[in-house]
């Protein structure tokens, strides 16, 4: 994140030294001022050396304005994080709490400030000590949220809820497959010790957004419990929280082939990626999906490999597709929910289990809502839509949405309908602040960090957008 802003200093070197002034003024103030006094003039001083940084780096046309991944750097939060001589740790963090009351585009509509001195005018009539600039500014600020609020309301309607019978039809064709793969199951090993399988995911929730095209089939294992001993990955060698490993245990009483799931162990672990790859084979390999769609009248095929889970692409009716992801899962004694979706990163975790805690979450969200009839879930969806409606925030997966909505709603108590627009600016901030730290805690484990397996180039670009939506929230309903 902060190596693009690093670049174009090092670009700079040929000014006139007014931005290397300005840098040993604020390196310095703090030994003069304080630390209080310093922040102040970091703050007011920010606002100036960006605009005499984008002066002089102004591009000469329209082409040039992008870099060569065709995307502006995210110049504010790595310019604030990567400048040790720039500002000391207590000036960053004071200056990082007040960047949401300074400009953080220069390129703000013409019309709004025009409408703003309007406003200050008409409001104040003659300016008198600058009273009647500062009721307009207020006065502008409110329509603008009066307007976000109307956006956002308006998003919700129409992309954010899915209508109740597109729902069904799709809960409908996942039975009927779920069903199917049931029965072949059954049929093809019956010694293959499952408990029952259900469906679940956002879909099942009503936390589905845009299209009702995604559904989760659980399939829970059966492990005996004196030959499987669950082993938290904060305590193993990986040191990884939030992932666990199978440890196969008493091989000196119970050797090898007295379980089932033997056959999955690798290393002395029952390996997730092992356990898909029997599921893979027994549905990709030995049952005939084509003729089965026939007689239901859908069509089915195995979805593209190469994901972290099994997936079935299920074509129903007309211009409507639903993947249905086959997720095997264990419950630890604790009661603790493993499911077989391996680390998505690092080669050496592929052995490991990833804790679920997406049904406490959803819980908690429904409780708090319900206790005060707040507009968390509303919240939540326009954001999820938003997200799933720009490639560049793709990476955002639902859990990592829910976990922010909950950290906010542990400081902010006022979740009514009318505060919408300001806690979707505030989810907003939540989401830069833990991207500039590279760190997302969940809130049910705090040890687990939900922005683990994001590579430094995602963390980069969701910053980048969601940087510059902090000045302008509506641009991410622009698909609306």
């Amino acid at each position: 994140m902060a190596g693009v802003g690093g670049s174009e200093r090092r670009g700079k070197k040929d000014d006139n030294g007014l931005g290397g002034a300005i840098d040993f003024v604020l390196s310095n103030a703090k030994l003069v001022l304080g630390v209080g006094g310093a922040a102040m003039l970091g703050i007011a001083t920010l606002a100036v050396k960006r605009m005499y940084d984008r002066a002089i780096s102004a591009p000469t046309s329209p082409t040039k304005m992008m870099d060569q991944s065709g995307k502006r750097s995210w110049e504010e939060p790595s310019w604030l994080g990567s400048s040790p001589r720039l500002l000391s740790r207590d000036m960053k963090s004071s200056v990082s709490r007040s960047l949401q009351t300074l400009p953080t585009s220069s390129n703000e509509p013409d019309s709004l400030r025009s409408s703003a001195l309007v406003s200050g005018a008409v409001v104040g009539g003659r300016r008198q000590g600058g009273a009647g600039g500062v009721a307009g500014a207020d006065l502008q600020k409110t329509r603008r949220r009066f307007s976000l609020q109307q956006r956002l309301w308006r998003f919700y309607g129409r992309r954010a809820v899915v209508p109740p019978e597109e729902q069904d039809l799709a809960r409908r064709a996942a039975l009927e497959v779920c069903a199917e793969i049931r029965h072949h199951l059954t049929n093809r090993l019956p010694d293959m010790p499952l408990k029952d399988m259900y469906l679940s995911g956002s879909l099942y929730d009503d936390l589905q957004v845009v299209r009702a095209d995604h559904a989760q089939l659980m399939v829970p294992l059966v492990l005996e419990r004196n030959l499987w001993g669950p082993v938290r990955g904060e305590d193993t060698i990986h040191n990884l929280p939030g992932f666990w490993l199978l440890r196969r245990e008493n091989l000196e009483y119970f050797p090898r082939g007295g379980s089932y799931w033997d056959r999955c162990v690798v290393g002395g672990y029952l390996s997730p990626h092992a356990v898909l790859d029997a599921f893979e084979k027994v549905l990709c390999g030995s049952i005939n999906w084509p003729a089965i769609g026939s007689v239901l009248g859908y069509v089915i095929r195995p979805a593209v490999p190469g994901s972290l889970s099994l997936s079935l692409e299920v074509q129903y009716g007309l211009d409507r597709t639903l993947f249905l992801d086959l997720l095997p899962l264990v419950a630890t004694p604790d009661g603790s929910t493993l499911i077989a979706r391996p680390h998505r990163l690092a080669e050496q975790h592929q052995h490991l289990w990833r804790e679920s805690v997406r049904a406490a979450q959803v819980t908690r969200l429904r409780s708090l809502d319900q206790e005060d009839g707040g507009c968390r879930t509303v919240c939540l969806k326009v954001l999820k839509a938003a997200c799933r409606l720009r490639p560049a925030l793709s990476q955002l997966d639902s859990g990592q949405l829910v976990n922010v909505v909950l950290l906010l709603s542990q400081r902010e108590s006022d979740w009514a309908e009318e505060s919408l627009a300001e806690r979707f600016q505030q989810l907003l901030r939540e989401l830069v602040g833990h991207l500039e730290a590279g760190r997302l805690p969940c809130c049910l484990r705090p040890a687990v960090d939900l922005f683990l397996e994001l590579t430094a180039q995602e963390v980069d670009e969701l910053g980048y957008t969601l940087y510059c939506a902090l000045s302008d929230p509506e641009s991410l309903l622009d698909a609306d």
